[in-house]
């Protein structure tokens, strides 16, 4: 599967010195790096190899070496301390005439790389992000199976749902056990698997950290912690709800989605798209999955597009909010329906708001109106929507 970030990332080496490709631990990261790395002068070092580290021992003199060449830097947060020499060879690249496409920096999102590149890279990084695959790098025209296994390469193509799912319950696993005692203070992995589980059963729902940690038995700062080292590492979005002065009382929680509908069916032990249609979950499941679709694909068309949700005290709600940079917003119910018809608080929601465009995302395949200024959308084609712009 083409991966639709490629020329993002391209374009980004032509113009940034550095560029650092964030996202979650089998994105598919090293996969793109590597393709980028056959079409130029390039070398790769996985940071998890000792090998590899070796070769930094002396770093200024290393990536001296190697000027004339793309440096990959996979799992870059296991340096530290090469950032401050980054720096250095960059500008001194940048003296030298040479002052794009030197190092492709690829890392997990962990709190001190984001730290350490920001501060010591600023002015000469470019920050990227890749998901999972999404709706319209599955190339299926229906995205059930997507929905159901998640969007990670080694879930989505495993040859049954037994293998995808084992793959998932191992990814779980491995990070709990291995990846997040790496970026954060040392969490027992049961408790955590635990708040991971909580946060699967509420998927959708408005955050109260308080909660959590009654439930838990913590702290609402330690709950809170455990929430915040989950988002860093890109595996939970806390989506923020929309304020603007209407007069009217509005929510202000955000609400709480894991990002990867595979891993919340694995966290909940749903193996398969029948055990998930009866499950509980299955509305709020498809939310999160339609909302992590489409705002990948806006981040394509605009990086600086934010997703909201909005809901007053009156029941006026949009369960997607996209605010475009240029002040324009568009609405987007999501319905498990094959026959939506938009709520009525959908309606006043967009009275209030007066969105320059309002859709009904649906499981179905049609496209047509069900009200004068609303139209009822699959998921494949509101993804084409938002990448016509």
């Amino acid at each position: 599967m083409k991966r639709l970030l490629a020329p993002s990332l391209r374009d980004a080496l032509e113009h940034s010195p550095a560029v650092a490709l964030l996202g979650p631990r089998q994105s598919g990261k090293t996969t793109l790096a590597l393709e980028i790395a056959r079409e130029r002068a390039a070398i790769h070092l996985d940071l998890e190899s000792e090998q590899d580290r070796a070769k930094l021992a002396q770093p200024e003199l290393y990536l001296c070496d190697h000027l004339d060449k793309l440096v990959i830097l996979d799992e870059v947060h296991r340096a530290p301390g090469l950032f401050p020499v980054l720096r250095g060879q960059i500008d001194r690249a940048r003296r030298a005439g040479r002052p794009t496409g030197l190092y492709l920096l690829l890392g997990s999102a962990s709190p001190d790389l984001l730290k350490q590149s920001g501060e010591t890279l600023a002015g000469r990084i470019t920050y990227l992000e890749l998901t999972p695959f999404h709706v319209l790098e599955d190339g299926s025209p229906s995205p059930d199976a997507l929905w159901s296994r998640g969007g990670f390469p080694e879930s989505l193509l495993a040859v049954d749902d037994a293998r995808s799912m084992r793959w998932r319950q191992d990814f779980i696993r491995s990070y709990l056990e291995r990846d997040i005692p790496q970026f954060g203070p040392r969490i027992a992995a049961e408790t955590l698997r635990r708040f991971w589980t909580m946060l699967a059963h509420h998927q959708g729902g408005l955050l109260n950290t308080a909660q959590f940690a009654r439930n838990l038995g913590v702290d609402v700062k330690t709950a809170g912690g455990y929430l915040d080292l989950l988002v860093d590492l890109l595996l939970v979005r806390r989506l923020a709800p929309w304020h603007a002065n209407l007069g009217k009382r509005l929510v202000k929680s955000p609400k709480v989605f894991i990002r990867d509908s595979g891993i919340v069916h694995a966290l909940l032990g749903i193996g398969n798209k029948e055990a998930l249609l009866s499950h509980p979950v299955v509305g709020t499941s498809w939310e999160g999955f339609v909302i992590e679709n489409l705002f990948a694909v806006a981040t394509m068309v605009d990086p600086m597009v934010q997703p909201h949700f909005y809901r007053s005290s009156g029941g006026a709600e949009i369960d997607l909010l996209l605010s475009w940079p240029d002040g324009r917003l568009w609405a987007i119910e999501i319905k498990r329906s094959l026959a939506p018809k938009p709520e009525r608080g959908f309606h006043a929601a967009c009275a209030d708001l007066k969105p320059e465009r309002c859709y009904v995302v649906y499981p179905g395949l049609e496209r047509y109106r069900v009200h004068d200024n609303i139209e009822a959308v699959s998921l494949p084609i509101m993804a084409e929507i938002l990448r016509g712009g």
